[in-house]
């Protein structure tokens, strides 16, 4: 978003340099470049320039394009702005030849903040459309639809034998995206298109990972069972003061006043036989002191 929102005259400063401003340094700008990259935001040329010097050319758009889309769209600039080629006087893009790869401070970038999507065919250049297929604006607005997408599309840095056009990965996007409601991360969507490809190589990636997308697709999670309501409370009506209980199905007892009614219930039924010593002790006590 930060990249996006910077003005024309700041497209040929390096990514790096961006990601400094925002505190996004060493590891941590490594791995979200090459997540960017993954899924097709950044693209990235090596050249050598005047004097046998290596450069380092960064494209920036803020929709997925493909490795040919980039290429059109780089050759586009190039076209339109030659004196881009070379660079600034005092900014550090170049090495010697046989040197190690630059480093992430020494990348310049071609930055394209907004590259058209939904303009019309008649209205837009033919040097601007890098592929006949980014003209498509994207139609998915279910976001699992779009995140399947994203993925069909990153299949091909994973694999070049799996490379899918824009319209291809789109077709296919609604029935990837049954993956991701299924509870498949995409990460594991990802592995699950891409790992053990048949050894005498794919002969057509949209008829493979079609088929793998229909034939491997994950049982639907078990329904969770609903769960239970809590009945109000109701007024006991058992004996003794009144007072209130939350019953478990349809009782108008209280847990106390069951257990008393039942007590008496069988007491009723099954009487003592013997009264209880003390009974007996003072009916005795009673019968002597009655006697002259």
């Amino acid at each position: 978003m930060y990249v996006q929102g910077l003005p024309e005259s700041r497209a040929s400063e390096a990514l790096s340099d961006h990601a400094k401003r925002i505190g996004i340094k060493g590891r941590a700008y490594q791995k979200a470049k090459s997540q960017l990259k993954e899924a097709g935001y950044v693209h990235e040329w090596r050249w050598q320039g005047q004097g046998g010097l290596w450069m380092t050319d960064q494209l920036f758009s803020n929709v997925p394009l493909t490795d040919e889309e980039a290429r059109g769209l780089r050759k586009a600039n190039a076209q339109a702005a030659p004196a881009d080629r070379s660079p600034a006087g005092g900014q550090a893009g170049t090495r010697p030849v046989g040197s190690p790869q630059p480093e992430v401070e020494e990348e310049r970038r071609e930055n394209n903040p907004h590259p058209p999507t939904e303009a019309p065919a008649a209205n837009a250049p033919a040097a601007n459309a890098p592929a006949a297929e980014a003209a498509e604006p994207v139609a998915a607005t279910d976001p699992d639809v779009a995140q399947a997408e994203r993925v069909l599309l990153s299949l091909r840095h994973a694999n070049p034998q799996l490379h899918l056009g824009v319209r291809e990965a789109r077709s296919l996007s609604a029935t990837a995206a049954d993956w991701l409601r299924r509870g498949v991360k995409a990460a594991d969507l990802r592995q699950a298109l891409v790992n053990g490809l048949p050894a005498e190589g794919v002969r057509s990636a949209y008829g493979f990972v079609r088929h793998r997308l229909v034939h491997k697709l994950p049982e639907a999670p078990a329904p969770v069972a609903p769960v239970a309501t809590v009945r109000p409370h109701v007024t006991c009506e058992g004996d003794g003061p009144e007072h209130v209980f939350r019953p478990r199905a349809d009782e108008t007892l209280c847990g106390p006043c069951a257990r008393q009614e039942a007590e008496e219930a069988h007491f009723a039924k099954w009487p003592q036989r013997r009264r209880p010593w003390r009974e007996r002790v003072a009916t005795i006590l009673e019968a002597g002191a009655a006697t002259p």
